[in-house]
């Protein structure tokens, strides 16, 4: 006779999360058209909380899974990447939760909050990121708290009465606390703060930046300005939005860019953030040819002539009349009108293989001043690291067939 194999039961869990599977297929095809308004609003209620409920049995599942090796028998790196590989989801989503889930499995008050469909997963993470920044002795009373709050606001709202929930418990120690916690969130703002911008070669460029929340608010609000209703029936003629749109909001910064007096700007190699717009004249008196930025883009006819009227941008216009130039030796430096001719004339930095834009650049007299060397439009623009190559005797700086030079160092 063969003995027969008796199976373990089943875990209360995995039948309840297979009863809970099948009586949700069921529904897959059921039709809600015969649902009230009022048995709406109450079954998207329950689905909201049962969502919640589901969540943190599956976090509890995962947690579990974590501590017992879920993933070592088939060399997954980790349990949570074993999780993200076998259900398809993402590799960060998956972290996000097994974070998630081994707080609350250290949080027994939270958690049952969470089971219970008190408390949204949202709204777990916002009381546990506030909870966890509180001295020691006061984070069990501040969780007893927020999860009380979660029952009337909220995440949004719920992590404004997080940051603030030491002001309840221990006002003393609460403004040095929210002193420190600011200064640090400044700094670590200070340090992510970038932008990056990427020309498409079609006519748009696309970027994405990360900045500090007090500068966006200034940067938001100023924007807000341009594209206020009131401001843009004004430029429009139309009536304006009630709500500015995403496109709303892209127009008020090119207005803005456009707008700003370059008169508060710092200088840039002596010049200040002028946009030189380069053009015959006969485009500039209506002709359909093209002008060029003197940061090398090509633009419309009709954009150049516009862009000629605006503050901050000065228009070069070829076969016109010129500023005075030739300065001779009445000052040392270039002035801003000499730079500006040498940026359109050379486009930035003369070494070979160079790529600094002009306004990065300092002007290089070709005899040194102090040997006599007169300071005009024959001066050569060198970004720093080459014009301190241009001034160092062990490199010799040769011109090329091309008009740019080129360093060797002398042997």
């Amino acid at each position: 006779m063969t003995a027969m194999v008796q199976q373990p039961p089943r875990h209360q869990v995995s039948r309840a999360v297979e009863a809970m599977q099948s009586q949700l297929a069921g529904l897959t095809d059921v039709s809600l058209w015969s649902m009230s308004p009022e048995e709406s609003a109450a079954t998207l209620t329950a689905v909201t909380r049962l969502s919640a409920q589901l969540a943190e049995l599956e976090m509890r599942v995962a947690e579990h899974a974590k501590t017992v090796g879920v993933g070592d028998s088939v060399g997954a790196t980790s349990t949570t990447n074993f999780w993200a590989y076998a259900t398809h989801q993402t590799r960060t989503s998956a972290h996000g939760k097994m974070r998630l889930a081994v707080v609350l499995a250290a949080r027994p008050a939270l958690r049952t909050a969470v089971a219970a469909g008190d408390v949204l997963v949202e709204q777990a993470r916002v009381i546990v990121d506030a909870v966890e920044v509180l001295p020691a002795e006061h984070r069990d009373e501040a969780e007893a708290m927020l999860i009380k709050f979660a029952a009337e606001h909220d995440a949004q709202a719920l992590k404004r009465l997080g940051r603030r929930i030491l002001e309840f418990l221990d006002p003393e120690a609460a403004e040095a606390h929210e002193a420190k916690q600011l200064e640090d969130e400044e700094r670590d703002a200070a340090r992510s703060t970038k932008l990056t911008m990427t020309d498409d070669g079609h006519g748009k460029v696309h970027g994405r930046f990360t900045l500090p929340s007090a500068q966006a608010a200034m940067l938001k609000k100023a924007l807000l300005a341009f594209a206020a209703p009131k401001h843009r029936a004004a430029v429009d003629g139309g009536l304006g939005e009630r709500r500015p749109s995403a496109e709303r909001m892209g127009q008020a910064f090119v207005e803005l860019i456009e707008r700003y007096p370059t008169k508060k700007l710092p200088k840039a190699g002596g010049v200040n953030a002028t946009v030189v717009v380069t053009m015959d004249i006969s485009t500039l008196m209506g002709g359909l040819k093209a002008a060029s930025l003197d940061t090398g883009e090509r633009i419309t006819a009709g954009q150049a002539r516009r862009l000629a009227c605006e503050a901050g941008i000065i228009p070069a216009v070829l076969g016109g009349k010129s500023q005075v130039l030739d300065l001779g030796r009445k000052r040392r430096f270039h002035s801003e009108s000499q730079r500006i001719a040498m940026a359109i004339e050379q486009g930035g930095c003369n070494a070979e293989g160079c790529d600094w834009p002009p306004g990065l650049c300092h002007g290089h007299h070709p005899i040194p001043w102090s040997e006599g060397g007169e300071t005009n439009t024959d001066g050569m623009l060198l970004c720093p690291h080459h014009h301190a190559r241009a001034h160092d005797p062990k490199f010799t700086m040769t011109k090329q067939a091309g008009g740019k030079v080129a360093f060797t160092r002398r042997t």
